[in-house]
């Protein structure tokens, strides 16, 4: 297997008024292509800064990031949109679903925004919510449905785009332990199908259900 993701010697700090916050420090991590990796640590531990540099939505003080074997390190901002927009799937805790839209148009939006067509995104988008079980629900608004199926809609609008990675964030964090269960099955599914998941939580037993898992702690990788 061939390294999807490749960090080298990471660095990222934040000015606060006179002071310095180191937030990350010499973090350096390998995903190989079809892994499930979670990245597992308390708040203020650096796992979110270091999501925000794997998605492509922060940039690092130092070090080398390598996504799909492209430097994202020496790319300029217009080429790091098209990394963001075209390499990643992002899932959210909250789903950021647009409330006014269908589900099957909410799924069908990052490929609007690509510019295909009405006809070819929709038939994508009904394939997509068919493999996260949610093909009855097309016509439904968001408010209509369940945190578990807004969260699987927002799974299936992130892989429309086929990404690279899927970057999931505290997928299961505004879920019950049931149906954070389900959401967690839905993932093992998806990553015997092939597809590289990195998952940032909090929880332990969340993390242990991908097939490795990494802890941070103080913007420093402890164990993995």
């Amino acid at each position: 297997m061939s390294d999807i993701i490749k960090l080298d010697n990471i660095c990222k700090s934040y000015t606060m008024g006179e002071n310095s916050l180191q937030v990350l420090t010499n973090v350096s991590l390998t995903v190989e292509t079809g892994e499930f990796l979670s990245i597992l640590g308390p708040s203020g531990s650096g796992k979110s800064t270091l999501m925000n540099i794997v998605g492509c939505m922060d940039k690092l003080d130092a070090g080398e990031y390598f996504l799909d074997d492209i430097a994202v390190h020496l790319a300029e901002e217009k080429e790091i949109a098209m990394i963001r927009n075209q390499k990643i799937g992002f899932i959210f805790q909250k789903y950021q679903l647009i409330p006014r839209y269908t589900v099957q148009q909410n799924v069908m939006l990052p490929l609007l925004i690509r510019g295909v067509s009405w006809k070819d995104a929709g038939e994508r988008a009904k394939e997509q919510l068919e493999l996260v079980g949610l093909d009855e629900k097309l016509i439904n608004k968001p408010w209509e449905l369940s945190g578990g199926q807004q969260q699987r809609v927002a799974i299936a609008r992130a892989l429309i785009t086929n990404p690279a990675i899927l970057l999931a964030d505290e997928p299961t964090g505004a879920l019950d332990s049931t149906t954070g269960k389900e959401v967690l099955l839905l993932f093992k599914k998806l990553h015997d199908l092939g597809n590289t998941i990195v998952m940032i939580t909090h929880d332990a037993t969340v993390a242990s259900k991908a097939s490795r898992s990494i802890k941070i702690v103080d913007g420093v990788i402890v164990e993995g």
